[in-house]
Parts: C-alpha cells; sequence; structure tokens
C-alpha cells in the first residue's frame, strides 16, 4: 500500500521503536517487557510486537489474555504475561499456548488450580501484590500466605511476583518509596519461607527512570518505548524519540461569505470571506470534539474551526492562501520545523497522552516504515 491510495493514516517508524528499547535497555541494565496492550498502545500489536522481538525482547505484556492469544498467532514466541484478569475458563489456553497469567486474589488462585488439575497440567503465574495502588493485587499484610499457597498447589508454578506503582511520575516520591519498602518486605518474608520468588518486576516507565533501585529483575516498559514522557513534565532519556505520526489530506477548499455557518450547530462563523478547507480526519478516528485544535499544513499551524465531525472537519486557511487539495496534513508529529506531539494533544484535550495514543482508530491504516522507507502493511 502506498501513502498515494491513503486518505487518513498513521506512520509508525519501527527503527525508532527498536532504537527506544534498546536506549531504555541500555540505560536501567535490566531486561525489558514491551507493554503491547490496547493494539501497542494505538500502533499497532502484531507487527509492534514483531520490531520490539527483533530487537531483543524476551518478554511482552498485555492485559487480556485475547492479546496474548493474537501474538501467538503472530507468530510472537517469546514469553508473554497478561497483567490483568483472565477468566479461569482461559487456564487451558493459557497453558497451550506457554501464556504466564497474573493472580492477585485467592479466590482467582483456587479456580486457577481447580483448572489446572483438571487438565493435569501446569499454568505459569506472577503474584501481583498491592503496594498501594489500589487496583489489582493482594494486600502486602497477607501476600505471604497466598504466596504459599500458590507455590504449594501442584499445578501451580509461581513465575513471578510483581507490584506497580501509583505515583512514579509525581514529584513528590513519597508514594513510591513507600511502595517499594511494603515491596521488598513482602520479598523479604518469601525468600525467608525459601520461597523462590522468580522474576521480580515492579517498574513502569516512570518508576524505571525514576526509581533505579526498583528495576529490579525486569522492566515494564510502556510509554517511553513509544517515544512519550510519562508525564508532561518529565524528561526522556537522549535518543528516545516518538515513532508514530497521524496524517490525513486536505479534501476540499472554499472561500465562504462573512457571517456563514461552519460544521454542526454552526459554532464558529465567518467573520469576512474565508476560505475554509475540509481534511479527511474526525471523531471517528480519535480526534475529539473539543475546541483549539489546530493541525500542520505546509509546515504552520492552522487552526480546526467549527464542530469536529466523525470523518471529517475543517481548518481555516486564511494564512495559508497557497493549499492545495491534496495537502497532507499532520495532527500528531513534525512537518517541516513545525511539530504537534501527543503530548501537546493531551494537554488541549484534558487528558494524558496514553489516551491520545490508545484511542487512535483501527479503521485508520498503519504504515510501517523502517528509518522511514517503506516496510510492506
Amino acid at each position: 500500500m502506498t501513502l498515494d491510495n491513503l486518505g487518513t493514516w498513521l506512520e509508525i517508524d519501527l527503527s525508532v521503536l527498536k532504537n527506544n528499547f534498546q536506549v531504555l535497555s541500555d540505560l536501567t541494565g535490566k531486561q525489558v517487557m514491551p507493554i503491547v496492550k490496547a493494539n501497542a498502545y494505538g500502533h499497532g500489536l502484531e507487527r509492534v510486537a514483531e520490531a520490539f522481538a527483533e530487537a531483543g525482547a524476551e518478554w511482552f505484556g498485555v492485559a487480556r489474555i485475547e492479546e496474548a492469544l493474537l501474538l501467538r498467532e503472530s507468530g510472537i514466541e517469546a514469553n508473554i504475561l497478561v497483567l490483568g484478569y483472565s477468566p479461569p475458563s482461559r487456564v487451558s489456553h493459557a497453558i497451550k499456548e506457554n501464556i504466564s497469567l497474573a493472580v492477585y486474589d485467592q479466590t482467582v488462585a483456587e479456580a486457577f488450580a481447580g483448572e489446572a488439575a483438571h487438565l493435569k497440567e501446569e499454568v505459569r503465574l506472577h503474584a501481583k501484590i498491592e503496594t498501594g495502588m489500589g487496583r489489582l493485587g493482594i494486600p502486602h499484610a497477607e501476600a505471604l500466605p497466598f504466596i504459599e499457597f500458590v507455590s504449594e498447589q501442584k499445578f501451580l508454578k509461581l513465575e513471578g511476583i510483581f507490584t506497580h506503582f501509583a505515583c512514579a511520575d509525581e514529584p513528590d516520591k513519597a508514594v513510591t518509596r513507600e511502595q517499594i519498602e511494603r515491596f521488598n518486605q513482602v520479598l523479604g518474608e518469601v525468600r525467608n519461607r525459601g520461597i523462590d520468588p522468580g522474576i521480580i518486576h515492579a517498574s513502569n516507565s516512570a518508576g524505571a527512570l525514576n526509581f533505579p533501585e526498583a528495576r529490579y529483575d525486569l522492566i515494564r516498559g510502556g510509554i517511553a518505548l513509544y517515544g512519550h514522557p510519562p508525564t508532561a513534565g518529565m524528561a526522556l532519556p537522549k535518543g528516545i524519540q516518538p515513532a508514530l505520526y497521524w496524517k490525513t489530506r486536505l479534501i476540499s477548499i472554499k472561500e465562504l461569505p462573512a457571517g456563514h455557518g461552519v460544521s454542526y450547530g454552526h459554532r464558529y462563523h465567518t467573520t469576512q470571506r474565508q476560505n475554509v478547507g475540509v481534511i479527511a480526519a474526525g471523531y471517528g478516528d480519535g480526534l475529539r470534539r473539543v475546541d483549539g485544535n489546530d493541525v500542520l499544513i505546509r509546515g504552520k499551524r492552522i487552526p480546526i474551526i467549527g464542530t469536529v465531525c466523525m470523518d471529517q472537519c475543517m481548518v481555516d486557511l486564511a494564512d495559508l492562501p497557497d493549499a492545495e487539495i491534496g495537502d497532507e496534513v499532520v495532527i500528531i508529529g513534525a512537518q517541516n520545523d513545525a511539530e504537534i506531539s501527543a503530548t501537546d494533544t493531551a494537554q488541549r484535550w484534558g487528558t494524558i497522552n496514553y489516551e491520545v495514543l490508545c484511542g487512535l482508530a483501527a479503521r485508520m491504516p498503519r504504515h510501517y516504515t523502517i528509518n522511514m522507507k517503506n516496510y510492506a502493511d
């Protein structure tokens, strides 16, 4: 598929993803588990996982077993950990496809044990400890008997122990340090009982960058691997870059008279004779209906005017008289010397860059490149 055939699309440079993986690996000195849940943060699950595997990734993290099975179907042979809930009925699929599951609750652990015993085959588990996130995980004060239970079951394999940080990207370090202390206490208790904790992991991107003492055996690399900071004010290591561009095209130009309404609800009216363009992207692609959106055309920031529609929206071309139908439009990315990052967009939308990227619609073709050379879609 050539770019000439595309109206609205994403360009993902796989060489940038591989480089980001290498930078994070070198910086931390630890094995990096790319987190590829939510369609690899909007970048495309199968192709992105393939690139990370080529870069040396030995583990992948997903949220749901369906994502893990898609990775296996696409030929990924590395270790895969499902970080979220897996129905006990899926234990058979996990065993068959050599997928590791998170276990975080006594009831879930007992159900997993029952399913595995029925199959008479071992299922690999990572025990999740709740140290302060307030989400999934056995409370740290109850962790030892829980881990003892898991380790004693004939068909449960305790492969690892992990936790998740709530505030690793916040300026105040106290909460994360308290979580690390609680987690270390659990690990000490487990070892004192003669139980091998297996693979120990706690840090997401922010944790890996801000808390070297919490890198343990494995880093769960998420947003940083895709080239974006965990929070707007946080600097990334030198060499990490965004891999994704969101592009569309200018598909219409017309001159409207003064006082003409634009788009649904006529929330925008021209104040003089004005060239108005239409671009082929809308909220059906992930472009939110908020005020203040802009795009890049011919290297200039051009405001979106009126209400964003499902498949198109309008732009004010008053400052771009030489614009032509077919011009490339950048919604996220750089053009000439100008740039709109996913973090910029997130701040405009009142959210985080994770949500911007994960909201990129599946209907948009992902066009993959290596050092900006075509990588067949």
